[in-house]
């Protein structure tokens, strides 16, 4: 719950997004768009936290969670996208997407269950959105 409210305080103030996917039992879907980042950057996001829920992964969630995310940050003035993730199967989401893959970073963060998990990083430059 902490973790939520603190996210709450920053969709509060502008500095982060999140964008919800829900079929018709409820939430399926969740990614967020960090924008507080240093003011050398004014340029990019941190695409962060994609989360699917078990029964509606292979449905195409993920990929339009990650197309709404692209496209909320053309909105937003942002052309570059980073994220990391530790998941193989988002690996392969975020490729066939069109995300560049940067290289891994090991033992970059924690399981939930304790130890320590490989982190992939990816980009993506962002075609300008057309008025």
């Amino acid at each position: 719950m902490a973790y939520w409210r603190g996210i709450a305080g920053q969709l509060a103030v502008g500095r982060r997004a999140l964008l919800v996917a829900e079929d018709d039992r409820g939430v399926v879907g969740t990614v967020q768009l960090v924008f507080d980042l240093p003011e050398n950057q004014p340029h990019r996001a941190d695409l962060s936290k994609m989360l699917v829920h078990r029964r509606a992964r292979r449905r195409g969630v993920g990929e339009a969670l990650l197309r709404a995310a692209e496209e909320l940050a053309r909105e937003n003035a942002k052309w570059l996208l980073v994220l990391d993730t530790a998941s193989a199967d988002a690996e392969r989401l975020y490729a066939r997407a069109g995300w560049i893959r940067v290289g891994v970073v090991p033992g970059f963060a924690l399981w939930p269950e304790g130890g320590l998990c490989d982190a992939t990083f990816f980009y993506r430059r962002l075609e300008p959105a057309i008025a």
